[in-house]
């Protein structure tokens, strides 16, 4: 059995005394789209800003790639390759697109591709290419998601994690981003999605997560996830 990109294993993690992970385990096959999703406040940014590093957890452990993640700082998890485009897009809107984008290529590993990278991006993402020298707040939310998706690719992530990444946008522009994500799964980036879009995320993922009170319920293929009843009444309102 091949190596997982990620491989977490009975985390806890909490602040203070009161605990938002308890006994968490997932695994995220190489090259997979996997869906995180659950209720706000079940734990999932927790999760990740603990994958990054920003959380240390009280037990347990997490892996990328079969090298262990907890304790590292948040540069050295980076370096290791997992990446995250936070929730709110987090952009220096006075900036022009371009610099927002090289913000991201500061690892010593990005900075030796960053040209070649930039052009991926870029070929991703072609509006971004042609408004390159305007300022981030020149775009629409549509267009600062797809910068803040841009610039976690200049990291050269071998594992992706977005947070929220259709939050406010215009149905049009949702449609527009998923194609995107589709299309940096196939171009060999394992991604993890945490999207309060079930029905959608859903439909694209290859596999998924449920996150209720600190821990996974329910696990499966989206289509698995999308035909669970419980799944339905809870997230779909069906």
């Amino acid at each position: 059995m091949s190596t997982p990109a990620l491989d977490i294993k009975g985390l806890h993690v909490g602040y203070g005394d009161a605990r938002v992970l308890r006994d968490l385990s997932l695994s995220i096959g190489k090259g997979q789209l996997v869906a995180l999703i659950g209720a706000n406040g079940a734990g999932k940014t927790t999760l990740l800003r603990t994958i990054s590093g920003l959380l240390r957890p009280s037990s347990g452990s997490i892996a990328l790639y079969g090298k262990a993640l907890e304790g590292r700082a948040p540069h050295q998890v980076v370096e290791h390759g997992f990446v995250q485009s936070p929730e709110g897009k987090q952009l220096f809107l006075e900036m022009s697109i371009r610099e927002n984008l090289l913000v991201g290529a500061h690892g010593k590993r990005a900075r030796a591709m960053r040209e070649q990278t930039l052009k991926e991006v870029f070929e991703l993402f072609p509006i971004l290419e042609e408004r390159q020298h305007l300022d981030a707040s020149t775009l629409s939310g549509g267009q600062q998601q797809m910068v803040a998706v841009g610039r976690a690719l200049m990291a050269k992530p071998t594992l992706l994690a977005l947070d929220e990444p259709s939050l406010g946008l215009a149905p049009i522009m949702v449609d527009r981003l998923f194609e995107s994500i589709k299309k940096i799964r196939d171009l060999g980036v394992t991604v993890l999605v945490i999207e309060q879009n079930v029905f959608k995320v859903l439909q694209m993922a290859d596999y998924g997560y449920v996150l209720e009170n600190g821990g996974i319920s329910m696990q499966g293929t989206g289509d698995e996830l999308l035909g669970n009843e419980h799944l339905r009444a809870t997230y779909l309102g069906m």
